[in-house]
């Protein structure tokens, strides 16, 4: 009977046990599911001036970041500019021809390599002077081939300083338009006295003195033709002989010179650098005008405006007016007087009604001397601008 009883009381122990446990169990798994909530709101609360600081710092974010990509941009437009291409360089920008002759032909070069490193193409070059020619082999050069630009140049035939400009035209980005420059001084290698021929009406063949031919570099030449304007001066030449040097006497049509009084000479050669030799020549004229146009400025219609010129013998010769004239009937001759070697007239210039839209008026006064002779004087008036508005 105790045995059974102590199994009784044992069965109740052990049943005690596992009922306390349960009960702690809950306990714990209760208290876990009340802390979650302060874990998970476990943030302070900010004050005002610290949730500022937090919107600013989060709107920031995309200024960097923006700022960032620009950044990126620029760097590949940077690199998109000094990606490789080619480039042409020249082993000199500058041609002196020095010392030349004038209406020679000469030739020059400028060398060139493409230094890049993609292919180089040459559009043009320009010339914008007609007296050099550019001449190149091809326009395509690979990296690092060389080239030659050929430059024909012919200067005129007046001496002097030259310079010339040609532009390279090209895919070079840096130099899309490159310049060249050629210098020369010309000289005539055929040397001539007088430079220029003074001629007169009178005395014997004009005046004219005998042309010297001298080769400035003693080669010899012979002398191959000889015209000159209007046929009014000629000369005696032997085109089999060659010399050094030559002197010509020039002879005179007075007649002929008369009707040009200035033009020029041209003597072709045979010198390998003077082809040709040009001197001017110029006729002091029978008689002389002064002045030559008569100006009438701020002129009004119908009023008259007075003016006086002369007429002179430029050879000191006595002269005698045989009549006076107006083209258009505006000119008339208020007093004629002679006066040594001429006449000096007093004028009277009345403007014509000035017509719609009208601003000048012009007439030609004419002095007819004895012997033909005519010397014409031209009037050219400015019409003030009340008088151009002003109806007819």
């Amino acid at each position: 009977m105790k045995r059974s009883l102590f199994k009784r009381y044992e069965m109740i122990f052990v049943i005690g046990c596992i009922l306390l446990l349960q009960i702690c169990c809950q306990e714990q798994f209760e208290g876990t599911k009340a802390s979650k909530p302060v874990l998970t709101d476990a943030k302070p609360v900010l004050s005002e001036s610290e949730a500022q600081k937090t919107v600013s710092t989060t709107a920031e974010v995309p200024r960097q970041e923006e700022a960032v990509k620009a950044k990126t941009i620029t760097v590949k437009n940077k690199t998109d500019v000094n990606e490789p291409g080619p480039e042409i360089t020249f082993e000199s920008l500058i041609y002196d021809y020095g010392e030349i002759g004038a209406g020679t032909k000469n030739s020059c070069e400028f060398n060139f390599k493409n230094t890049g490193k993609t292919l180089l193409k040459i559009s043009k070059v320009d010339a914008p002077c007609g007296c050099t020619v550019p001449q190149l082999a091809k326009k395509e050069y690979t990296p690092g081939e060389s080239g030659i630009l050929t430059v024909i140049y012919r200067p005129g035939n007046s001496p002097g300083t030259a310079t010339k400009r040609l532009y390279v035209n090209s895919n070079d980005k840096a130099k899309p338009r490159l310049g060249l420059t050629i210098k020369a001084k010309v000289v005539m290698k055929v040397e001539h006295n007088p430079e220029r021929l003074n001629l007169l009406l009178k005395g014997e063949n004009a005046g004219c003195p005998e042309i010297t031919l001298k080769s400035r570099d003693n080669l010899a030449f012979a002398i191959t033709g000889f015209k000159s304007t209007g046929d009014s001066i000629t000369a005696d030449f032997d085109p089999s002989v060659k010399a050094a040097s030559f002197v010509l006497k020039p002879k005179i049509d007075m007649e002929k010179l008369r009707e040009g009084l200035r033009g020029q000479v041209e003597i072709s050669l045979t010198h390998p650098e003077c082809k040709k030799v040009t001197i001017i020549y110029d006729t002091l004229a029978e008689f002389k005008v002064d002045p030559r146009v008569v100006y009438v400025r701020e002129a009004e219609p119908q009023k008259p405006v007075t003016k006086k010129v002369w007429v002179f013998s430029n050879y000191n010769e006595e002269i005698e007016v045989e009549s006076t004239s107006s083209k258009n009937g505006t000119v008339k001759v208020l007093t004629q007087e002679k006066i040594r070697n001429g006449y000096q007239f007093e004028i009277q210039i009345t403007p014509p009604a000035a017509e719609s839209k009208r601003t000048v008026f012009t007439d030609v006064f004419t002095v007819k001397l004895k012997g033909a002779q005519q010397l014409q004087i031209t009037c050219y008036g400015i019409y003030a601008k009340k008088a151009a508005k002003s109806p007819a």
